[in-house]
Formats: C-alpha cells, structure tokens, sequence
C-alpha cells in the first residue's frame, strides 16, 4: 500500500531531484545539437574531400566529447534517485516505467558506447565513410537515449497503455505502443531534441564569433557560423510547430497547468493569450477576488485556438477546474475538486477492502470491491489531496517561464536570421556588435530550456504520475536530514563538474582548430 508522507522531506525530494536534472539538462542539450553539427561537417568532408572540414569536424567533436563525458554522470545518478528518494513511485509504476529505461540503457546507450570509440580514436584506422557512419550512429543513439526517457517523462504527464493491479498494488503495461507512441510523447520528444539542436547551434555561432572578436581562425569561424545559423534557424522554425503540439496536448491532457501558464483563473469562451502581463503579488487565493494582473496586454481568442482549434471554444481557468461544473472539450460536465477528491477516497479504500477481502478469502465482498475500485481508480490520487489548493502549481513560476521561453524562442530565430545574412554579406567580421550578441547568447539558450522544463515540472504539480500519483504519496521514508545533506553534496559534486567542464572547453577554445593534428586519411 502507498502511503502518503506530509513533511519537509517530499520538498527537499523534489529539491534534490530538481536540482539534478536542471544540472543534467546543461549538458545534454549541447549533446544533441553540437553532435549533429560535427556529423554534417563531417560529410561535408567526406564529400569534398578537403582537409579544412575535416579539421573543423575535429574540433567540435573535441568539444562534444567533453560535454558528453560529464552528462553521462549526472544522468547516471538521476536515474539512481528514483529508487533512493522515490521508492513509493518506482514500486507503483516499475513495471511500466522501468521499461523505457531499460531499452535506453540496452539499445541507445549501447550504440553511444559501441561508436563514439570509433568517432574519437578510429580517424586513420577505418575508412572515412566508415567514420562517418560512427559518427551518425553516435548522434542517434544520444537522440535515441532522449527518445526513451522522454517516452517515461510523457508517460507520467500523460499515463496511457496501462492497468492497476490491485493484487500486487502496481500499475502495469499491457499495450506497449500506446506508451511509446503516446502524441504527448511524440510531441514532447521532437520539441526537446529541436531545443537541443538550438542549443548546439547557438554555441557554435557564439564560440565562432570568439575567434574573430580575437581575429583568429576567420575561414572556420565563418564557415562554422553558416552551417550553424542555418542548422539553428531551422530548429527555430520546426520548433514553433511543435510548440503548438505542445500547447494543445497540455491543454487536452492538463488543463491545470495550462490555466497557470496563462495566469487564467475565470476561463471563458473565445479566450485570448497573455502576450505581456505582470502577475499581483496580491493575489495569494484562487477564492479571493483580487485581480491576477497588475497589468496585461491580450491576444484575443488565441489561447482558445491553441487549446481546441477553435477560436471561440471555452477554456477553463484555475477557478473553474476547482470548482467544476463547466462542460468538457468531451461534451461532460466537469468534476469539481472536492468530488474528485471524495472518489480518490473511495477507491483508495475500495483498494484496502479488496486486500482484506482477498486475504480472508471473501470473493463476494472482493468483487465488489473491486468494482468500485476500477470505477475510481481514474481519481486515485486525488485520495491523498487533504485541499483544493494544493493541485495549483506555482502560478508565477509556471506562467514567468512560459513567457522566457517564448520571447528567447522568437529572439533566437531574428539571431539566425541575422547572422546568416551577414554571413552569406561577409560582413560578419567587421560587425562587433553582431559577434558580441552572439557570443552572448549562448547562456541565453540554456535559460530558455531550462525554463521549458520549468513549465513542464512545475506546471504539473502536485502529480508524480498525472492524477493517479501525487508527490506526497510517491516518495521514500527517509530522514529529511539525509536528503538535505545529499542535496548539498550533490550541489557541490556537479559545481565542481560544471566548472571542470567549462574550464577544460575554454581551454580546448582558446587552443584552437588549427592546433589539431591533421593526418593523411585512409583510402576508402
């Protein structure tokens, strides 16, 4: 039987657990775009056949391979916490989430470790199309590692192919697919990657316009910005598809974090978005009358198109999700947050009556328990919720985040768009202003995908697993004092490794491409 833990512990949990993905996502996006970037100047090199591209290929790959060093340690101990800090969820959802991470584990990290030797140590012992391969193999299976984690990740936002047994107390796949080609998934799988490749182009047009601020390496700095506004600027753009997909997918599947990325607390019918707007740090009630805004410029109707596809469809706010009563995009009227709540009870107790009846052998009374546990079991979570309140997430956090990300977004694709004009002009090495923006911008990228998964974390609180699993019921029974000194050491463990990393990449910059050895390829 889960049971639900109310203490500080579940909030030094979730610190810790925070802490370690926000330091892990510093290094993996980086993986993903500056990966792609190496293997499409690779090609270029194997086509041509010029040792100009092959030098730079090397370069960023040296960079890539520092960055993936260090992101390989830190994921290793994220996926150690959900056995140590989250043992309740890991034994509630094992069977489904454990296989995702598996296959991660089997498949993707396997191709990682199997090619990257090759893609460092094998220039001049295999054949240059062979190399190549290496290298593409190796993007692919880092992609494919994103794949299958992020498939976990969407399955808590969005629990599908499954069944609760309650004779072992767990949740249990019977339909593979459903969790592996959920649209939440998908979605969600193609907007991170793409956000990653922003990250690897921004970088690569940032580190780029470093040497020709310090007037070296021009050839390869302007070559290397070509291809990575090009690269980026495609990101950019497939990015607001997907970003759309995502919005609409939140809205269908968790309309409470939704409302609080819009700050919306009264939905209507043809509801606009919130392009800027100031939060009242007044308003510390969803039952207070006090005005959520200090100020706020709408879009009208938008927020109810991206929501249904229809501009004049209702949306609801904060209010209305606690207070039920309003009709669904399924044409049924919604629960309020007190009946959610009373069924959450119920099939909790259900739960308890069926292993007691089991265990007494009464079949009668265990069907019957049984019944009313399957009518509920939708509402699980909801039995651990002593409050309305708690299912509101952050709203300043979740709707200040949103708007990081998407005015970052929109500045990345004007940064593209200006650095490869001025690059295609040749006038990227007279423009100072330019490489100093670019140069600049690199941290900007990192804030943006961190604030993503702000929105995304933070939003759907108080859940673990959407509806079924709130965060005080998935954690372990540890001494509070125990998590905050693992937090503290782990905040040192990956300072210390961030600024290992940056140290040993400014040195590997400041040493330069054409410090690269360069030998005579093998025929193919």
């Amino acid at each position: 039987m889960i049971e639900s833990i109310d203490t500080s512990l579940i909030d030094w949990s979730r610190a810790q657990f925070a802490l370690t993905a926000m330091y892990h996502w510093l290094f993996v996006p980086l993986t993903l775009g500056l990966g792609v970037i190496q293997a499409i100047m690779e090609t270029i090199y194997v086509r041509t056949g010029k040792e100009f591209w092959k030098t730079t290929a090397q370069f960023w790959m040296k960079l890539f391979g520092i960055n993936f060093a260090i992101g390989v340690a830190t994921g290793l101990i994220l996926e150690f916490e959900f056995g140590t800090n989250w043992s309740n969820y890991s034994w509630f959802v094992g069977d489904i989430f454990g296989a995702p991470l598996a296959i991660e584990g089997i498949l993707a990290f396997f191709m990682e470790a199997t090619f990257i030797a090759v893609m460092f140590f094998g220039w001049n012992k295999v054949s240059k199309r062979f190399h190549l391969a290496s290298t593409w193999l190796t993007i692919i299976g880092a992609t494919l590692s994103a794949l299958w984690i992020l498939i976990a990740n969407a399955w808590m936002q969005h629990p599908a192919g499954m069944h609760f047994n309650p004779d072992t107390v767990r949740n249990e796949m019977f339909d593979f697919w459903a969790v592996a080609l959920s649209p939440v998934a998908i979605n969600k799988f193609f907007h991170t990657v793409l956000s990653g490749w922003i990250v690897g182009a921004l970088f690569v047009i940032g580190i780029s316009s470093w040497y020709l601020l310090k007037k070296r390496e021009t050839e390869f700095a302007l070559s290397s910005i070509k291809i990575g506004a090009i690269f980026g600027l495609v990101a950019s753009i497939l990015i607001i598809w997907t970003g759309d997909g995502s919005a609409y997918q939140v809205a269908q599947k968790q309309p409470m974090k939704l409302a609080a990325m819009e700050g919306l607390y009264e939905g209507s019918y043809g509801q606009g978005i919130v392009a800027i707007g100031v939060l009242n740090p007044d308003k510390t009630s969803y039952k207070d009358n006090v005005n959520p805004f200090l100020f706020r410029i709408e879009i009208p109707k938008v927020l109810s198109f991206l929501a249904e596809r229809k501009a004049d469809a209702y949306v609801p706010g904060i209010v209305n999700l606690i207070e039920g009563g309003y009709t669904t995009h399924n044409g049924t009227p919604a629960l309020s947050a007190h009946e959610k709540i009373a069924k959450g009870k119920l099939a909790i107790k259900a739960l308890a009556d069926y292993r007691n009846a089991r265990k007494n052998k009464d079949e009668v009374n265990a069907q019957q328990s049984l019944t009313i546990l399957n009518e509920n079991f939708p509402y699980f979570g909801y039995g651990y919720i002593k409050d309305p309140a708690e299912l509101i997430p952050h709203v300043g956090l979740t709707f200040y985040s949103f708007r990081i990300m998407v005015i970052l977004g929109a500045y990345f694709i004007l940064l593209f768009i200006v650095a490869l004009i001025y690059s295609n002009k040749k006038k990227f090495t007279q423009t100072r202003w330019l490489q100093y923006v670019c140069l600049w911008s690199i941290p900007l990228a990192y804030i943006a995908g961190q604030a993503g998964w702000i929105v995304a974390e933070v939003g759907r609180q108080p859940w673990a697993i959407q509806d079924i699993l709130p965060t005080c019921a998935a954690i372990s029974k540890l001494n509070p004092s125990s998590v905050q000194t693992t937090f503290f050491l782990f905040l040192l463990l990956f300072t210390i490794l961030l600024i290992a990393e940056i140290g040993i990449m400014v040195k590997a910059i400041k040493k330069g491409p054409e410090k690269i050895t360069v030998n005579v390829p093998n025929n193919d």
